[in-house]
């Protein structure tokens, strides 16, 4: 079992609550008996622990980047993707439409039906081969809307070593 603290209130109904410090709160009405409340906790043991652990490893995170933060990684990101780009496509003979640099959380880049190519700043946070290979990624789209076997060859036939370059890539934002 595990601590928790207990509020008492004009309520008619038990609640659980962990608070974003990992605190485990009770809330009851004035006239419970405590032995009921320690019986609605047990029943619930298994809730509390799965969701401390998760609110653990929020609380352990680190915290979101701030504005200024982003706007370096787009700045970085605008001198060094931009050029890339162009190297690779040369080499691929590919033409994107376009280039954009956004701060998206969930994928480092995406090639659009139009063929325009948009990345996260977040990928600045990368090693250079893994941010070559995003690059990469997103321009065999322009040939290959899917991730088939074509895709995957004209891939490997630029970047040979492309899977130990993807084992680099971690969405740290």
């Amino acid at each position: 079992m595990f601590s928790y603290r207990l509020i008492r209130s004009r309520r008619r109904t038990l609640a659980l609550e962990i608070t974003k410090s990992c605190e485990v709160v009770v809330r009851a009405p004035m006239r419970c008996a405590q032995h009921t409340v320690d019986a609605f906790v047990a029943a619930h043991e298994d809730w509390v622990r799965v969701h401390l652990a998760a609110q653990a490893r929020r609380a352990s995170a680190p915290p979101p980047p701030t504005q200024e933060e982003i706007a370096a990684l787009k700045k970085k990101a605008r001198e060094i993707l931009p050029e890339k780009v162009a190297f690779y496509a040369q080499e691929m003979g590919l033409t994107p439409t376009g280039v954009k640099i956004t701060a998206a959380r969930t994928r480092y880049g995406s090639c659009s039906g139009k063929n325009s190519l948009c990345f996260s700043c977040f990928l600045m946070n990368a090693p250079e081969p893994a941010i070559d290979l995003v690059v990469v990624h997103e321009l065999c789209h322009i040939r290959h809307k899917n991730h088939g076997p074509q895709f995957y060859a004209l891939l490997g036939s630029i970047l040979p070593d492309y899977k130990e370059r993807k084992k680099l890539l971690t969405m740290d934002k």
